[in-house]
């Protein structure tokens, strides 16, 4: 009996010692690198040196590195999982598996040293595994140095190069990349068009193109004076060097990847939000979207102009409602295929109306926040990601276009169509494994949102938003897991919320609540409600009289251990606790029916119950029947 105490202890004492620890160590990486494009065969050669430091407690005898372009090849996993999966995305479906040789993506290694040492590599698909006869102790610093070659795809996912769009270049996932390390181990995950994690680091790159392309992307260039193409100060006299190429020059410090944009007819524009970041617009002029006429390629144009206005407006409310964005510059580049955040920056197709480029804009921006801020590892919890990165941009566009009404109506639509079906699947899916793409997208753009707005809904509005400023700052920069969360919101909450997160992330049950029956005297009226889903939850519910006022009553879950604050000014009466393991509860109002018009479960629209209809009550009319 000693000998099983002993071990409970020592147990519970490692989990909350590690729980306690984790986030005090992260691995560190900084890259230099050379780039020489061949922009005429869209192909390059790169030189990286690699100072990599562990800080983990472990000894590491292997690396790995990602290599994303070799996904863009027949035969890739990106190409058979595109060919096989139910429903495809409709950008990628077969198009991979009928590139020609001069339009496939590789990335090649040439050779390797650790410490000035060749070390043993092999290349399995997107994954280059290396096996080091140094093994790098805790603590310890290495350095490893590279020459690889590449060729940039032709636009299919992402990165590539000719987009719809006529963009020539969009550098994405474009550099052998270290794989992370953390409290999980390695995890070299093979790229099929999903999510990603890395290190933090710093990054120094040279890029060296054709002295015609205008680049933009992570970092601040260092050699602005040089290149021009309004970079330089302003009075400045630009002088170039000589000779046909110009070299690019971008330092970023403490940030998860570097991306970077090409193209002979970018126009180049900058913004200053107030207290904030410099801005850095990279767009087509004329635009040449590909099936567009003359009068929409110039509607495209205008609608590039007037996004600078609304992305000073959006970070300005960002900063204020979200926690401020860290970085010194933030470039909307034209490119890619839609919308992909990285660093201190996003590629956004340009052929859209202004609605949909402001929403891109915003939806990508918010990235910098839960993305390559926070950097959740989104293959493990994309919902923490895009999630959060949906809702905080549907109230950024509510605030920007002045709409009425709930901003998150659409994500609570998207989740109670998946939810009633039989495609849904756990939040705690890993992001590659989903069944269905529609699955995945909903979980983790949709269901993320709800599940920020069941939190909202548990603990009240004032504690989830001092919660999500709190989560920012105490957590960017550090990898936070979905627990991490939890922990903060029921710190700034009082309540016990690990219920709704088994619930809500570790299953597919549901919530469902119903009002079943009425019964009543001269001096009182009982309702009876029932919880159908299998999901409990705490409920306010909107009492409505005859004579034109309210009240709100409130139920508490037993489990939760707390109560929210009320959150207007209306009456309130807080109710018995409500056991989860009752599927019934019996609400007293101390009036007759007569004087009740309407009972509504869920007033303000939040709870993510899967059946609605069943949530209020015609007290009236049922009394006219």
């Amino acid at each position: 009996m000693k000998k099983l105490i002993l071990f409970t202890f020592l147990a519970l004492f490692s989990l909350t010692t590690f729980a306690q620890n984790r986030s005090y160590w992260q691995q560190e990486v900084d890259y230099t690198m050379e780039i020489d494009v061949d922009a005429e065969n869209h192909q390059y050669a790169g030189e990286q040196t690699l100072v990599y430091t562990n800080n983990s407690p472990d000894v590491l005898d292997r690396v790995y590195y990602h290599l994303y372009f070799n996904a863009f090849q027949p035969g890739s996993m990106m190409d058979v999982r595109s060919r096989t999966i139910a429903d495809p995305d409709g950008r990628v479906l077969d198009r991979i598996y009928h590139l020609d040789e001069n339009e496939i993506g590789y990335q090649k290694v040439t050779s390797l040293t650790q410490d000035g040492e060749p070390v043993n590599y092999e290349t399995d698909g997107t994954i280059l595994v290396v096996e080091l006869d140094e093994p790098i102790q805790p603590g310890a610093t290495t350095t490893f140095r590279m020459e690889w070659d590449a060729q940039v795809p032709l636009q299919v996912r992402r990165s590539g190069r000719d987009n719809s769009e006529g963009v020539e270049f969009s550098m994405s996932q474009w550099y052998p990349k270290l794989a992370e390390y953390d409290h999980q181990g390695w995890h070299p995950n093979e790229y099929v068009a999903r999510e990603f994690h890395a290190p933090f680091g710093n990054f120094d790159v040279k890029i060296s193109i054709d002295r015609d392309y205008v680049l933009g992307g992570t970092g601040i260039l260092q050699n602005p004076n040089q290149i021009g193409y309004g970079y330089e100060d302003e009075g400045a006299t630009v002088n170039r060097p000589s000779g046909d190429k110009l070299t690019w020059h971008f330092k970023a410090e403490n940030v998860i990847d570097f991306f970077w944009g090409a193209d002979p007819d970018f126009k180049h524009v900058t913004a200053q939000v107030p207290n904030g970041p410099k801005l850095h617009f990279l767009y087509q002029q004329p635009a040449v979207v590909e099936g567009a006429s003359e009068e929409q390629n110039a509607q495209y144009t205008e609608n590039w102009e007037e996004l600078v206005g609304y992305t000073i407006d959006a970070f300005k409310y960002a900063n204020e409602h979200f926690g401020e964005y860290p970085y010194p510059q933030y470039t909307n580049l034209q490119g890619g295929d839609g919308g992909m955040e990285y660093p201190m920056g996003t590629l956004i197709t340009g052929g859209r109306s202004l609605g949909s480029l402001v929403g891109v804009m915003v939806h990508e921006m918010y990235h910098s926040w839960y993305q390559n801020v926070i950097a959740t590892n989104e293959s493990l919890y994309a919902w923490m990601d895009e999630g959060f990165t949906s809702f905080a941009s549907s109230e950024t566009m509510a605030h920007l276009f002045d709409r009425e009404g709930n901003p998150h109506r659409g994500s609570l639509q998207n989740y109670r169509y998946i939810a009633k079906s039989d495609l849904e699947e756990p939040l705690s899916t890993h992001a590659d494994h989903y069944n269905t793409n529609g699955a995945y997208s909903v979980a983790a753009y949709s269901k993320g949102a709800v599940f920020l707005n069941q939190i909202r809904y548990i603990i009240g509005e004032e504690d989830f938003r001092e919660g999500m400023l709190r989560y920012h700052n105490e957590w960017k920069f550090k990898h936070p897991t979905d627990l991490d969360f939890i922990s903060i919101m029921e710190k700034e909450s009082g309540m016990i919320l690990d219920w709704f997160y088994e619930y809500f992330v570790q299953t597919t049950k549901t919530i469902d609540y119903s009002i079943n029956s009425v019964l009543g005297n001269e001096n009182k009226t009982i309702f009876k409600l029932e919880r159908i889903g299998l999901m409990p939850m705490p409920l306010d519910i909107l009492v409505e009289y005859n004579d034109g006022s309210s009240e709100m009553f409130y139920i508490p879950l037993r489990m939760m251990r707390g109560e929210k604050p009320a959150e207007s000014d209306m009456k309130r009466t807080v109710l018995q606790d409500w056991p989860w393991v009752q599927p019934e509860y019996n609400l007293t109002v101390n009036k007759p029916a007569s004087q009740i018009k309407t009972i509504t479960i869920d007033p303000s629209g939040r709870l993510a119950d899967i059946n609605p209809e069943n949530n209020s009550f015609d007290v009236a009319s049922m009394l006219n029947d």
